[in-house]
């Protein structure tokens, strides 16, 4: 790719500055730092290593708008409104600049489940004149669960839309191939590229806020979302014989909306299992390193998931893993290798899973050393190259067969897939050949 082109950059979230972590989340009132904003981040600054010029539009709620500089070439608007509710409203400050951001060669938008992010970018697509390429983070037509009215309505208007932008799009990128064999006519021009690590920070050496916890360590790492269920997993804590190596602890970091279910759960452990359970709230994603490293074992207890992010910190800190069996989890960890899967909300067959683990050592050794191993996949100096062969294929109107799809652990890739990935398509009413300098 040219790195004299410009990429239009569009996520609903993204990191704020570590020195306004905190006051973000205390504002915002959600856990500011997940997944999704730690995927946008980390791919910005691999592709400015890269010399790619980026400009990223993105939502700050709670706080001014800011325009930052991010390495050398990249620019970060956050823009939004005062407010803590009705998240979607960033996109009322973020029209001007997208539509307004200079000569544009290709955007990129980031869906998560925010439904604004894909409008805004058809918009800023079709004013530059260049291709579209949606990265899919979270498909609320294919992942989100119905659970309750609010996922109910992202389903039911959000479906529509996202599959609507999906077929405009000149690429889409799936982050696992579980969502992208489930995309039906977009399939052919989808290339499975997943989240990554910032390889350079793993291993670390274990910090000082697990210091005075008791091993062995069970750690939650995320966000308190009905989506993760996490009192599904304190329910198992307390169902839990105490293995040979003694009574582990439950670490839980993070906050949201799902806190109050999480400390009801907690209070309604036995004291003498609640007293193990050891709760901290949000800590910036800087720590991360050091707090998987300080841990015996790493558990996701999801309802849904994408792909889980944290996930790939946890094989790049080469730490086990007791995860739900659920959406993109089983092509992050292997089963029975870097670590065990179970039904979700099962908390009996979850407490199995885990005291499995802790009570076998030698099982656990080798689920460590073929953690460090499957994340050698995962390093964003790799992915980040991936991701410009999407870029160059829909510049450039040639159909690619990208390093993403190629032969991966334990599957063969589909030769057939990404056949028009950037053949100009017509009446998607965005050119796949290519922008107008």
């Amino acid at each position: 790719m040219d790195r004299s082109r410009h990429v239009l950059r569009l996520a609903s979230v993204f990191e704020p500055p570590v020195s306004e972590a905190h006051q973000v989340q205390a504002q915002a009132g959600y856990d500011p730092i997940g997944g999704m904003q730690n995927h946008t981040a980390l791919l910005t600054r691999a592709l400015d290593a890269r010399g790619v010029r980026q400009t990223v539009i993105t939502s700050r709620l709670g706080g001014p708008a800011t325009v930052a500089t991010l390495g050398r070439h990249a620019r970060i608007h956050r823009v939004g409104l005062p407010i803590r509710h009705l998240r979607q409203a960033w996109a009322a400050a973020a029209l001007a600049p997208a539509l307004r951001a200079g000569p544009v060669d290709l955007v990129h938008a980031h869906q998560g489940e925010d439904l604004v992010a894909l409008p805004l970018a058809l918009l800023a697509a079709r004013r530059a004149g260049c291709p579209l390429v949606v990265t899919l983070h979270t498909s609320v037509r294919l992942t989100v669960a119905a659970s309750g009215p609010k996922l109910t309505a992202v389903r039911v208007v959000g479906g529509p839309l996202e599959s609507a932008a999906l077929r405009a799009a000149d690429a889409v990128i799936a982050l696992t191939s579980a969502t992208a064999d489930r995309l039906g006519d977009v399939r052919d021009r989808t290339v499975v590229i997943p989240s990554g690590a910032d390889a350079g920070r793993f291993p670390a050496s274990p910090g000082p806020l697990l210091a005075g916890v008791p091993g062995p360590i069970v750690l939650y790492l995320g966000r308190l979302a009905r989506q993760k269920s996490v009192p599904t997993l304190v329910e198992a804590f307390g169902r839990m014989t105490t293995p040979a190596v003694g009574p582990p602890s439950l670490v839980i970091v993070g906050d949201g909306p799902d806190a109050p279910r999480v400390a009801a759960a907690i209070d309604a452990l036995p004291g003498d299992v609640r007293s193990r359970v050891h709760r901290f709230g949000f800590r910036p994603h800087d720590e991360v390193p050091a707090l998987l490293a300080a841990a015996d074992l790493l558990v996701l207890p999801s309802i849904y998931e994408e792909m889980g992010s944290i996930l790939v910190e946890a094989l790049s800190a080469g730490l086990p893993v007791v995860a739900s069996r659920v959406g993109g989890i089983p092509q992050v960890v292997r089963d029975g290798t870097t670590g065990l899967l179970v039904p979700p909300e099962d908390p009996a067959a979850l407490a199995t899973a885990i005291g499995r683990v802790l009570a076998d050592p030698e099982l656990a050794g080798r689920m460590r050393a073929a953690s460090l191993q499957a994340a050698r996949r995962y390093d964003w100096t790799e992915l980040s190259g991936q991701v410009l062969e999407v870029y160059e294929a829909a510049l450039s109107s040639r159909p690619v067969r990208p390093a993403s799809r190629r032969r991966a652990p334990g599957r063969t890739a589909d030769r057939d897939t990404v056949r028009r990935l950037g053949a100009g398509r017509a009446g998607t009413g965005v050119s796949g050949s290519g922008c107008p300098r």
